[in-house]
């Protein structure tokens, strides 16, 4: 197995998944910046997608953790030699993700006003976050159509086609927000903030039909629907409910972190949309390795190769946290720079220039918890998972918080909870896989 976890594999493998990963950031990003740069109401603009992008993002990422089941059962079969066992349990599984997305997108959308206002949207900023909503949601069952494809590739050690269906996704969204947003003289008039919902939707309609036709064409798997369940579908729904539940808490932060920047005011929250668009940019670029620890890790365990697991582990976690370094460099080389791609209001920079800081430090430790999230999905620890996050959410997150805002901390605030959220992810996933399965490859 030495080969396996080799430096050429692992970055055949993690290469490809920094690039697909980081696809979802860039598409929102690319709305933030274009948005953002609109001539009238730029601002008021930017602050609508980082409310919209953010409740969004809590739907997407609540529901897309079966990618990461999928991939984690499929790996381990394909460990174990018995992969012809698990052909058609992607197809059940798929089904069971789209019908929820539905259910939950036909019940938030007549509620949209009230959720924007929960989130402290108001006056023109509200009006904007609605008229983008609109259009953007219905992209969300096709997101999860693409991400549950990708988790088919990912357990079958292919992050090559997840790859180029993003790559592709990315290029139609940037060209599309160009000309819809700003508009083509004598062509296509100006749509402003709607253009660029309008740009996401028909980039995710095109990765959607891509994913479709490479699932088909490039693998064995059958989306054929069989009416018996498959004997793993009940793991299936147990590891995807502790990744939910995960996924729950992990948005709690995000979208408190939202709510409180919203209540500074249009300004703040502007920042804070620049700032965790980057933050979720240099986290999906981590991540890459996260995937191919996931994606190994369940091959491990499948073929109960426990001490080329500890290896891996060590080594993906290495490489994880020399890419976070060089993250880092570069945004406090350049994080002047990188907010003027956003927006050029200088109230708006002025901001996120005084906290980001915060953000560039702990990438290092934010190394860790993404890559050590990876590797224990691909593991089928999601139960420790969803522990991990529900401890660090209310007894880190939340009691730093409101203690930061009882000290008038502003965004300053805001971001040290949310590294005092990391840091505690990533020791526990230390201590327990010390504890583990650090003795099993003795």
């Amino acid at each position: 197995m030495n080969s396996v976890i080799s430096f050429k594999n692992i970055n055949r493998l993690a290469i490809p998944a920094i690039i697909s990963g980081i696809a979802e950031p860039i598409l929102s990003a690319t709305d933030t910046a274009i948005v953002g740069n609109i001539p009238v109401t730029g601002t008021e603009s930017l602050a609508a997608v980082g409310i919209v992008g953010s409740f969004l993002s809590m739907l997407i990422w609540v529901l897309a953790q079966t990618r990461a089941v999928i991939s984690a059962i499929i790996s381990q079969y394909l460990g174990a030699g018995k992969l012809d066992e698990i052909k058609t349990l992607p197809a059940q599984a798929i089904l069971f993700n789209i019908g929820l997305s539905i259910i939950i997108l036909i019940v938030t959308v007549p509620f949209i006003k009230e959720i924007f206002m929960l989130l402290k949207a108001e006056g023109q900023v509200l009006e904007y976050c609605i008229s983008y909503y609109r259009i953007r949601v219905w992209g969300f069952p096709l997101s999860l159509f693409v991400f549950a494809i990708f988790g088919i590739f990912r357990g079958l050690q292919n992050t090559f086609w997840p790859m180029i269906i993003a790559l592709i996704g990315v290029l139609a969204n940037i060209a599309l927000d160009f000309a819809l947003v700003y508009g083509i003289e004598g062509v296509v008039k100006p749509m402003n903030l709607e253009g660029a919902a309008w740009a996401s939707l028909i980039a995710q309609v095109l990765m959607a039909i891509l994913s479709l036709v490479l699932v088909l064409k490039k693998t064995d798997v059958s989306l054929r629907l069989k009416r018996a369940l498959h004997p793993e579908i009940k793991r299936f729904l147990i590891m995807s409910g502790n990744l939910f539940i995960r996924s729950l808490a992990l948005n709690i932060t995000l979208m408190l972190a939202v709510r409180e920047a919203t209540d500074l005011g249009t300004s703040y929250i502007a920042a804070h949309t620049i700032a965790i668009q980057l933050w979720l940019f240099f986290a999906f670029f981590i991540d890459g390795y996260g995937g191919a620890g996931n994606i190994l890790g369940g091959r491990l365990l499948g073929a109960k190769d426990y001490k080329t697991l500890v290896v891996m582990t060590k080594k993906v976690n290495i490489y994880g946290i020399i890419v976070a370094c060089m993250l880092a460099a570069f945004a406090l080389l350049f994080s002047e720079n990188l907010g003027l791609i956003f927006s050029k209001d200088q109230e708006v920079l002025n901001i996120f220039t005084g906290f980001f800081y915060i953000v560039i430090i702990m990438l290092p430790i934010n190394a860790i918890a993404f890559v050590g999230d990876g590797i224990f999905k691909g593991l089928g620890e999601t139960g420790y998972l969803r522990n991990v996050l529900l401890g660090s959410t209310f007894l880190g997150f939340l009691p730093t918080l409101l203690i930061t805002k009882y000290l008038d901390w502003q965004l300053h605030g805001v971001w040290i909870a949310i590294s005092v959220w990391m840091l505690v992810r990533s020791v526990a996933l230390i201590l327990k896989f010390k504890k583990k399965y650090i003795p099993l490859s003795l």
